[in-house]
């Protein structure tokens, strides 16, 4: 019997796994791969994760102007397939995201200090999980 979890992507697993390691570089390399590739429906999907581990990127360097410019396109991408898509909660995973940018989101100085809480990152976790 197949599931769901049998059919993602292996480009997609290996970004999601590089993104919750905090290596939002290499996640967004990752899904870019797949993202140049890809000509289904979930392009723009692919394109919000890969928007998601800019903006971490670049809050984490210090970039704050950079993750506030990506913040609101993430949104934009992937709030069309909200609720669920590909096994992503997106619903929570955009709320986790939001209270991890807030006050990037809410910062109006040019360049403001903001430090990254890494209590507060997102993390990608797939219902169903992937096939073991």
């Amino acid at each position: 019997m197949t599931t769901a979890g049998d059919h993602y992507d292996g480009l997609y697993l290996a970004g999601i796994e590089k993104f919750n390691e905090c290596d939002y570089y290499e996640s967004h390399e990752i899904w870019e791969e797949l993202w140049t590739e890809y000509r289904g429906p979930s392009r723009k999907f692919y394109q919000g994760l890969i928007q998601a581990a800019v903006a971490l990127y670049h809050f984490g360097n210090g970039n704050i102007r950079g993750a506030r410019k990506l913040h609101g396109s993430v949104h934009a991408y992937l709030e069309p397939y909200a609720p669920h898509h590909l096994g992503l909660d997106l619903t929570r995973f955009l709320q986790e995201f939001d209270v991890c940018l807030a006050e990037v989101a809410a910062s109006t100085d040019a360049f403001p200090e903001i430090q990254l809480n890494p209590d507060l990152l997102p993390e990608i976790h797939l219902d169903p999980p992937p096939a073991a």
